[in-house]
């Protein structure tokens, strides 16, 4: 038997890059065997349609670190009792309004720790303004430590644990993002509202995803008197303002339910707004495929309407899907988020992001402690991060478009 050759990666210049008067000479391409067995440029016609996502998914770098950020929010709200220095609810009256405390390796002195810490704070009442003044301690120095013995908790609601991720020794405190008007930490705050903020987010775009994807599928793909009775209560619900209509659901949440039940209804509250843009889209897409040539097929060999919707009907369009979903998720952060500030979402001693936004309401604070602002920035980098990533799977689920 004749010895076959490996296969050949052609490597120096693209293909792009071959001459319209002709074919190239010998010394313009260079070609050299593939480990892999398969050539280089081949392995795009053999590769499954979920690598091929992950190929284009990862050239969009923006979108890769879009990605990390979205984890790591998701990894601080799914283990905030251990990253969280305090509990959310522990508060220090002698704290009210403290500064940030910096950690420092090099003391006063000039001399050098290895272990980073943070000095004391103490405190003073200013006789004009009659309001306290911090002022840095170099007499007290705490130094910081990792998995800290701190206030117990349950992990993830279930392991029994005490241990922190950082903290100080001794009677010291740490405040790396200042304290509230309660004197509670900014940082441990922040931690635990990002459960609250994102999950409530995720959950309710869910409920959306799923009343959006089966209304819209059945409006486009049976038309009639169904498509017109679901459309119109599409027209009903967007012809509201979102606020407004947010508004006045809100208000019909009494206020003297649990925070678990206040959590669910905000959540029923933003689906209910949410599935409509969906919707629309998902049925403008069924109403231009339904008469193509791959659904006659699939309904010539015998398969159900099921199969015909979700095998083939919806894959062919997931991106834009995505797209939608990831316009839809910072909508729902900003509109929980938007609720708590205004008093009619989500209430204490529920922690959220919008629930800490309310303090800065109240100009005069925020100029004494511009700290409370941080819940703010954390709401920019998770609705810009959902849009870059949204941005680059939607670009993903279509690996062959250039």
């Amino acid at each position: 038997m004749t010895a076959t050759t490996p296969p050949l990666r052609l490597t120096g210049a693209p293909p792009s890059a071959v001459p319209t008067g002709g074919l190239p000479s010998d010394g313009d391409w260079a070609f050299e065997p593939d480990e892999t067995g398969i050539a280089q440029e081949d392995r795009v016609f053999v590769a499954s349609p979920w690598k091929l996502v992950w190929w284009k998914f990862r050239k969009h770098r923006l979108a890769v670190v879009a990605a990390l950020t979205v984890i790591a929010l998701y990894f601080v709200a799914g283990f905030a009792e251990f990253l969280a220095p305090y509990d959310a609810n522990a508060y220090s009256a002698a704290l009210t309004y403290a500064p940030p405390t910096t950690p420092h390796v090099f003391d006063a002195e000039g001399n050098f720790h290895a272990r980073p810490f943070v000095y004391g704070l103490s405190q003073t009442v200013e006789p004009t303004a009659l309001r306290r003044v911090f002022t840095i301690d170099t007499s007290k120095r705490y130094e910081i430590g990792l998995f800290v013995q701190g206030s117990p908790y349950k992990l993830m609601g279930l392991i029994p644990w005490d241990r922190h991720l950082y903290g100080v020794s001794g009677d010291g405190v740490i405040l790396l993002a200042g304290a509230d008007r309660l004197g509670q930490d900014m940082v441990s705050r922040v931690i635990f509202g990002t459960r609250i903020s994102m999950t409530i987010s995720l959950i309710s775009i869910f409920v959306s995803f799923v009343l959006g994807v089966i209304l819209g599928g059945v409006s486009g793909y049976y038309g009639g008197t169904i498509d017109n009775a679901i459309q119109r209560l599409i027209e009903v619900l967007r012809s509201f303002p979102h606020i407004p209509l947010w508004i006045a659901l809100s208000a019909a949440v009494p206020k003297n339910w649990s925070a678990l039940k206040t959590y669910f209804a905000i959540l029923i509250i933003l689906s209910i707004v949410n599935w409509t843009g969906l919707a629309r889209v998902v049925r403008g897409r069924f109403l231009a495929m339904r008469e193509e040539d791959f659904v006659t097929a699939a309904r010539l060999v015998g398969s159900s309407e099921r199969r015909i919707i979700f095998r083939h009907m919806l894959p062919s369009f997931a991106s834009h899907i995505i797209a939608s979903i990831s316009l839809a998720i910072p909508g729902s952060i900003i509109g929980e988020t938007s609720l708590s500030f205004l008093g009619i979402g989500l209430r204490p001693p529920v922690v959220s992001w919008g629930v800490l936004l309310q303090q800065a309401q109240n100009i005069r604070s925020v100029s004494q402690a511009p700290w409370l602002l941080l819940p703010g920035l954390l709401v920019v980098v998770a609705v810009l991060a959902f849009n870059f990533l949204g941005d680059g799977l939607r670009d993903a689920a279509d690996p062959y478009a250039r």
